[in-house]
């Protein structure tokens, strides 16, 4: 079961036209999709996060490494510092250690070391119950994690290749479902989505220095995922009421992050459970991947092909302009630095 984040770098060696992009996958081995039920896997491998390398041929392994991952929350569970050195990972759940049929919170981010030949998990750090979630700075200096059962985001500073817990923002209660987080643009502000009260908070930033506005948008019921354009906007994937399979049609927020106050612009219509939301890099498009009831049993009238659908930003507007079938629970997708291509992991069958 898999999740990605990428960033597309430079390879020195080589011209422009041929630079690699480097993904990472995370791997959840505890957790198998079983005629529709999400079941726990007994005497399971270890998780796993695997380095690909992006050329001009084939992808190329450049190494998996063990570490605990989670298929469990958002598809925003993966960063990459923008120099490519460092890739945090955070790990919601656990196997239950005095009951191996259970999971548990988990509180640990890896950091995993991507200049080492292979790369390697360097740090483990505790953060609150069930990280989510994470986003690193334009700036390469600051992370943030969205600790899902705590109600709370940790700040994390990453200086000299080292990775330091700082400081934690409360955002709720730990009911109010802390899920993702995103920067804006400068840097010096992000939004994390609470699905539990269908609201998205939004964080000053100084430095270290990390507070809660008092300033909640509205945006669709149970936001979810979030991804800010270099245009000044950002995308909320609303899940709606999905944990009760309903397969009713959720939405898709447009946020104006440009000027304060930030504020919901438009919201549009995507299908059932917009688990997946990303801005593409030229600062117009951005994709959201829906379930489409794709996790559900064999025979169910309700299950479909997940789909991903291409949004347009247009005057403050959004709008779906294309879209296609992308397998079965498919969630963490990513842009090849020029926006014109997306890969997107898919978690059942590969």
């Amino acid at each position: 079961m898999r999740k990605a984040a990428i960033l597309a770098g430079a390879a020195l060696t080589l011209s422009h036209a041929a630079m690699a992009e480097i993904a990472v996958s995370g791997n959840d081995n505890k957790r198998a999709l079983i005629n529709g039920v999400n079941s726990v896997v007994r005497d399971a491998k270890p998780d796993t996060l695997a380095v690909i390398e992006f050329g001009q041929g084939e992808p190329r392994l450049l190494g998996e490494v063990q570490a605990p991952h989670s298929v469990v929350g958002p598809p925003n569970s993966i960063a990459l510092t923008p120099d490519e050195s460092l890739a945090l990972a955070t790990s919601a759940e656990k196997i239950d250690p005095a009951d191996a049929s259970k999971v548990v919170p988990d509180s640990r981010v890896s950091v995993v070391d991507l200049k080492a030949s292979p790369p390697k998990v360097v740090e483990v750090l505790e953060v609150g119950a069930g990280p989510s979630g994470i986003a690193i700075n334009p700036a390469g200096t600051l992370a943030l994690v969205a600790n899902r059962n705590a109600g709370t985001v940790s700040v994390l500073r990453i200086a000299g290749g080292r990775v330091s817990v700082t400081s934690t923002v409360p955002i709720g209660a730990a009911t109010t479902g802390v899920s993702a987080v995103a920067f804006t643009p400068d840097g010096m502000h992000a939004l994390v989505t609470r699905d539990n009260d269908s609201i998205v908070s939004v964080l000053h930033i100084a430095g270290d220095a990390v507070t809660k506005l008092d300033r909640d948008i509205t945006v669709g019921l149970r936001p979810y995922s979030v991804s800010v354009s270099p245009a000044g906007w950002a995308v909320v994937g609303n899940v709606g009421r999905s944990v009760n399979n309903t397969g009713d049609v959720d939405t898709v927020s447009l946020v104006d992050v440009s000027r304060e106050p930030f504020r919901t612009v438009d919201t549009v219509s995507a299908g059932p459970t917009p688990e997946g939301v990303l801005a593409s890099p030229d600062g117009v498009h951005a994709v959201v991947v829906v379930h489409n009831g794709s996790s559900r049993a064999a025979g169910d009238p309700l299950r479909g092909r997940a789909l991903v659908k291409l949004l347009k930003v247009e005057n403050g507007r959004l709008r779906v302009v294309a879209e296609a079938s992308a397998g079965d629970w498919v969630q963490g997708m990513a842009f090849s630095r020029d926006g014109r291509t997306l890969r997107i992991p898919e978690q059942v069958g590969t």
